[in-house]
């Protein structure tokens, strides 16, 4: 099966589970996450603003933030992103994607988690997305800078064989709407 056709019926399956289904996913999904980042010990975070179909990773970045986490969230550059601190207002972007105001607030060098959404992954635990590329530039340059990737998604959409290319990055962990951890190194 082609990526593209195997994004495209990722992406219905992940249509299906928005509204009050999707919430109860997103809940449990965050619930994971704060359990498995209590147990790191982490400085800094790369999280995403959520689309309707992603996991709603708001409350924990309220979370993060209260224990005195640095969270950087995407900030849409050209074909790629960078990293800007999280912080309100947030303004509507390109694509439905929501962002802080521009920032040149310097950053950490070293992220200690980033906590990427996904439409789906293969066999191989290589990410597939909305085929923009943009996590794919933004992690080729900085792939040294992060210490682990995890990856998220509110239902578990797995292809059984490869259909990624070399390009697409890879994830340590998947965590899915249901509380599942799953292993992908």
């Amino acid at each position: 099966m082609p990526k593209e056709s195997f994004r495209k019926q990722a992406l219905q399956r992940l249509r299906c589970r928005i509204g009050v289904r999707g919430y109860r996913q997103d809940k449990q999904a965050v619930e994971v996450l704060k359990r498995y980042l209590s147990r790191q010990n982490i400085r800094s975070v790369l999280l995403y603003i959520p689309l309707p179909i992603e996991v709603d990773v708001r409350p924990l970045i309220v979370w993060l933030r209260r224990r005195g986490v640095t969270v950087y969230v995407p900030f849409m550059e050209g074909e790629s992103f960078r990293l800007v601190k999280y912080r309100l207002p947030l303004r509507r972007k390109r694509f439905g994607i929501y962002e802080p105001k521009h920032s040149k607030q310097h950053r950490e060098k070293k992220i200690d988690i980033a906590i990427v959404p996904v439409v789906g992954i293969d066999s191989t635990g290589r990410r597939i997305g909305f085929g923009k590329g943009m996590y794919d530039r933004f992690f080729d340059r900085e792939r040294r800078n992060i210490q682990q990737i995890v990856f998220v998604q509110k239902e578990l959409c797995r292809s059984p064989i490869p259909v990624t290319d070399d390009y697409d990055i890879k994830g340590d962990i998947l965590v899915t709407g249901n509380g599942k951890i799953v292993k992908l190194s």
